[in-house]
């Protein structure tokens, strides 16, 4: 199968959600953001439910490789980095869209076993680039040897994602939990020679 007429669907797809929603998501709507017909998308996806399993596919792709080019070579730099992405709330942003649409996503996945494991796969991913981070900054002598990575990276990937879904359902903005969340990196992970090198 040729990948860029089924890239051409996926993008489209992920216009037409973020625009109508799942509910009212049809292979029209899909065709209209796109320069193929109905008839030619149907040549790829024979229904809505396939297409939707592949398009969760590629909401996985763009969601790793968002997390991924936030490395930087400092954990606490990478750190800082990844929750600068995942927090911004600034609506010309590519993030402020994905969440859009992954919040069209999490309103099946109760009703839906395959939409909830592949969504588990999400929050998974998070959680271990995040403890990787703390892990790879305790090592380093950048973060307090005391605190425990898993927990750290639980409770951080609870924050990050519930604020999506707030950000979302009721336009709130996670500026100001970005903001405290820093305030407790710099107050409760960083050693103090860390915290004396940022200054």
């Amino acid at each position: 199968m040729n990948d860029e007429p089924t890239s051409e669907i996926l993008n489209a797809t992920y216009r037409a959600l973020c625009k109508h929603g799942y509910a009212e998501l049809t292979l029209q709507c899909i065709a209209a953001e796109s320069e193929m017909s109905k008839a030619a998308i149907h040549y790829y996806y024979e229904s809505k439910n396939e297409l939707f399993v592949a398009f969760l596919d590629f909401l996985y792709d763009r969601y790793t490789t968002q997390i991924d080019s936030t490395a930087r070579d400092s954990p606490r730099e990478h750190l800082r980095s990844l929750l600068e992405v995942l927090l911004t709330t600034d609506e010309d942003t590519p993030g402020t869209e994905f969440r859009t649409a992954m919040l069209e996503v999490k309103a099946q996945a109760p009703y839906d076993d395959e939409i909830q494991d592949r969504l588990v796969e999400f929050g998974d991913y998070l959680f271990e680039r995040i403890r990787e981070i703390i892990a790879a900054g305790i090592d380093a002598g950048e973060f307090d040897e005391s605190v425990a990575p898993s927990r750290i990276a639980e409770v951080f990937t609870t924050i990050i994602v519930g604020s999506h879904t707030r950000q979302v359902a009721v336009d709130y903005s996670t500026d100001r939990l970005g903001e405290t969340i820093t305030s407790y990196i710099e107050t409760h992970l960083l050693i103090s020679t860390a915290v004396e090198g940022t200054q």
